[in-house]
């Protein structure tokens, strides 16, 4: 999608020296970085997780409750891991350098551990997300939005349900894709998702299919909560564009994107480009989790000395924020953000 023309401004020529000069010293630190930082602490937390997994499903084969809990929050944990940080980098091919290898990660992670078309996913959140960031009606996260829902079932109910809906939008839209996509996505997720079921059956001990699909959906929504939270913290309640009228991209990014504190499950699980690296993720979607956090001293003086907003919040400040006024953010359509100064 090509975005709309904009007629220049005086501040247009200043917004791209700001974000060039940003970029420069970002790739400085890149390349002074060695591949464990720039790539391997990601990729050896991805497979830490997927060698815990054998782990979790042993647990789950004796008797008592604090097996029973160490196995779901094992294959919780992990579940995560793979389907939240690892689809998001192998998205954005934070990975790896190899367009090969990236395609196949990406495939593996989004469709095979999270049940979900890997290009959909892609376009949806690399080309709309990111491209048009709270931009209404295209980037603004309003897909997260359930109007119907009061604010304590959305916030506290609705997420159990994310490990059911995913795979139900996901064939929703495999119906409009070709018909070889089509099957190659319903083929992998069917994987993913059998050979979890066939795991607790024959390895975890399980006797009846419906105490393994219940054990399925207790493990997939072990983070549930936070993984709906995070995704509407971040965004909604921040200024929001109009697709004519959108600021140059160091300001929609500064403006519209939020950081979280370190949380250390979180940030295994969900990586720290997607709660205290935010702001940074969204200005180098290319970097690693790992080296977001390198950068983020950078870009977060950087804007501060250039007078530009560096949005931090508390989870629990947004939290709050967002039971005062769910009916403004998820229910009324966002209102236009007039920036004067900027166009």
């Amino acid at each position: 999608m090509e975005p709309a023309p904009q007629s220049a401004s005086p501040g247009d020529g200043a917004a791209e020296v700001l974000l060039s000069e940003l970029e420069r010293q970002v790739q400085d630190v890149v390349r002074a970085s060695s591949w464990w930082e720039r790539r391997g602490v990601d990729c050896a937390i991805l497979a830490v997780s997927l060698l815990a997994l054998p782990a979790g499903f042993l647990c789950l084969r004796f008797h008592s409750v604090l097996a029973f809990t160490t196995g779901i929050t094992i294959l919780g944990i992990c579940h995560y891991t793979l389907t939240v940080k690892g689809s998001h980098l192998a998205t954005h091919g934070a990975l790896t350098e190899s367009k090969r290898w990236n395609k196949i990660l990406m495939i593996f992670f989004v469709e095979v551990c999270t049940a979900f078309p890997a290009e959909f996913g892609k376009f949806s959140h690399v080309n709309m997300h990111h491209g048009y960031t709270n931009v209404v009606g295209l980037g603004d996260s309003s897909t997260w939005k359930i109007p119907c829902l009061n604010r304590y079932i959305y916030m506290f109910l609705a997420p159990l349900l994310i490990p059911i809906l995913t795979p139900l939008v996901a064939l929703e839209h495999l119906r409009k894709e070709e018909l070889r996509v089509a099957l190659r996505t319903l083929g992998f997720m069917s994987l993913g998702l059998y050979s979890q079921y066939w795991l607790l059956l024959n390895v975890s001990g399980f006797k009846s299919p419906s105490s393994a699909l219940a054990c399925m959906l207790l493990a997939r929504s072990l983070l549930a909560h936070p993984y709906l939270h995070v995704n509407i913290f971040q965004h909604i309640g921040l200024p929001m564009f109009s697709l004519d009228k959108k600021p140059r991209r160091i300001h929609m990014m500064s403006l519209g994107v939020l950081n979280l504190p370190r949380q250390p499950l979180l940030d295994w699980a969900f990586g720290h480009s997607l709660i205290s690296c935010h702001v940074e993720h969204h200005l180098f979607p290319w970097l690693s989790d790992h080296m977001c956090l390198k950068v983020k001293p950078l870009v977060s003086k950087f804007l501060l000395d250039k007078q530009l907003p560096y949005n931090e919040d508390s989870y629990l400040a947004r939290l709050q924020l967002f039971l005062s006024h769910y009916e403004e953010f998820m229910v009324h359509a966002p209102s236009i953000t007039e920036l004067v100064g900027l166009q």
